[in-house]
């Protein structure tokens, strides 16, 4: 490769870092006290110190047990919080600086798709009026005529008769409903879509279909997704990258492939020892690690690094030095001092 080529290919790639950046993001929620003079007494470190950057077109799966900070990251990067510190920059702006003007073209470019298809549904509202609403907000499709011929094209594209439209959620099951959370994300026409569990609470059959749909519509619309999950079988089907969270921290982020088949942080072991092996003769022969000790909690969290307590490779230096997340192969970055 010439020196105009590798120059070309390094502004293009950090062309592609550049569409999504997170910089040290930390969220800390206050822990107050008292009922008509209230004082803060302690922080909630949901989300401490986090970086990483998204390529558009990719999916980067966002990893970890319950109570690690992956929504919340997601909802930061939503603007749904206001961060405590650090930088958020949507193709090279910083979000956290936008006006009024700028920040309502951000929310059309970056949607949602919750978890809970029961309770994110207006129940009150049909579902022809649920996916016209956004479109009115934005002023995307002036005339009603316009939004209803679209509201059809959503449905179809999402795989679901046009006679829905005229239906309330409570007429229609959780995978129904969910796609018309995923069709309530594409009525805007964004770029950037954050998965929050989008199918955790589904069934594994419903869970495929829906899988499949954001494969097809990433594919049809280059949309670029952050994949938040604790499913890790459903993580390695449709991510690309994936990031792995604990306590608040990133402390592994690599290749799909890379990381399930080659994971270097123990924690990231520790998560892909406890998925079961379907075949039970090679599950039940198998050594099973686990990982002893308690989640510690987020507004105490160990000094050093947060995984020490729980950790089989601690020394003393894990106590103490919070560890570097550090490029120990290509692609891939760890937080840990002793692998």
């Amino acid at each position: 490769m010439s020196a105009v080529e590798e120059t070309s290919a390094g502004a293009s790639a950090a062309q592609q870092a550049d569409f999504l950046q997170v910089n040290d993001l930390r969220m800390y929620f206050p822990v107050t006290e008292g009922i008509i003079v209230q004082r803060k007494v302690a922080e909630v470190k949901a989300v401490d110190g986090i970086s990483f950057a998204m390529h558009k077109g990719e999916t980067l799966g966002l990893v970890g047990e319950s109570g690690c900070g992956k929504t919340t990251t997601g909802r930061c990067i939503l603007q749904l919080e206001k961060i405590t510190s650090g930088s958020i920059k949507y193709d090279g702006q910083d979000v956290t600086a936008f006006n009024k003007a700028q920040m309502s073209e951000y929310r059309q470019n970056v949607q949602v798709i919750f978890q809970d298809p029961f309770s994110s549904l207006n129940p009150r509202m049909k579902i022809g009026e649920i996916l016209a609403e956004p479109m009115r907000v934005h002023g995307i499709i002036p005339d009603k005529q316009g939004r209803d011929k679209r509201v059809m094209e959503l449905l179809n594209i999402c795989g679901l008769s046009t006679r829905f439209a005229d239906r309330y959620p409570h007429e229609m099951s959780g995978g129904q409903r969910q796609r018309v959370g995923i069709a309530r994300a594409l009525s805007v026409d964004p770029q950037f879509i954050v998965c929050d569990e989008a199918v955790s609470a589904l069934d594994v059959s419903i869970q495929a279909q829906v899988i499949n749909l954001l494969e097809d519509l990433r594919d049809e619309f280059g949309l670029t997704y952050l994949f938040i999950s604790h499913d890790l079988s459903v993580v390695r089907h449709i991510c690309h990258r994936v990031a792995v969270m604990y306590l608040g921290k990133m402390v592994e982020l690599a290749d799909c492939d890379e990381l399930f088949d080659n994971p270097i942080h123990p924690y990231t072991r520790a998560l892909l020892d406890a998925v079961p092996i379907p075949d039970p003769t090679i599950e039940a022969a198998r050594e099973h690690k686990i990982v002893t000790g308690e989640i510690p909690s987020p507004m105490n969290p160990p000094p050093g690094c947060v995984f020490h307590p729980r950790c089989t490779l601690a020394v003393d230096g894990c106590k103490q030095a919070v560890p570097e997340f550090r490029e120990v192969k290509p692609n891939h970055w760890v937080a840990c001092t002793e692998v």
